[in-house]
């Protein structure tokens, strides 16, 4: 399966998704969001495929946000539209009956914070940065931002943090509860696959669910 947007691969029963967008540090536009939930889906029928880690290319940026250049010009209506494109997909991340790890590698800002709580589990690099700054925009995160934000950190910071835009560390996001564990850039991807490797921390029934 080919990709504009992305790279993937499957290995050991995991398939990778990566962001492949380096110059625009992997900023969201109308068709990656359609890539990512098509490839979530072939992820979720295919029966190779036990896991999916979700990370960005380079180093600076898991996804930095969505592609303002797509807002110019958008009615009301098209707005709306692509806000609700987006919370579909990202709801079919977050229903995935697989484990989805996100491997944050640099900025998660905007869309890219909203993808990666979306998934079940989140492995951050010490660059990492997260926040929500569509308030700077005129804005509100419109991909689900508003309603997961609040379950990991709470209402308090989770305000905060909307209303601010406030960006916060990677060492932060874990004090917070929004993110598992920190890694450096070198072993971010080894540590998803060692969390997915470790399938009682999973599922308890992992094998009934997967068939292994």
């Amino acid at each position: 399966m080919t990709f504009e947007n992305l790279l993937t691969k499957i290995e050991d029963g995991v398939m990778t998704i990566t962001v492949n967008r380096p110059d625009k540090l992997n900023a969201l536009n109308k068709l990656t969001v359609q890539e990512i939930g098509k490839a979530i889906q072939f992820a979720k029928e295919n029966n190779e495929v036990k896991a999916i880690i979700i990370t960005g290319s380079g180093t600076k940026g898991f996804v930095a946000g969505a592609d303002i250049g797509e807002f110019i010009g958008l009615s009301p209506e098209e707005g709306k539209s692509m806000a609700m494109e987006g919370q579909r997909i990202f709801k079919l991340i977050e229903e995935c009956h697989k484990p989805v790890v996100a491997g944050v590698n640099g900025f998660a800002l905007g869309g890219g914070c909203e993808l990666a709580m979306a998934c079940h589990l989140r492995v951050a690099s010490e660059n990492a940065k997260f926040g929500q700054p569509e308030v700077n925009l005129g804005l509100i995160a419109g991909y689900g931002g508003t309603q997961r934000l609040i379950q990991y950190v709470g209402k308090t910071k989770a305000m905060e943090l909307h209303l601010t835009g406030d960006m916060i560390s990677a060492s932060q996001a874990l004090e917070l509860g929004l993110v598992n564990y920190v890694t450096t850039q070198e072993e971010l991807i080894s540590k998803c696959i060692e969390i997915i490797n470790t399938k009682e921390t999973v599922h308890p029934n992992y094998r009934n669910i997967y068939g292994n």
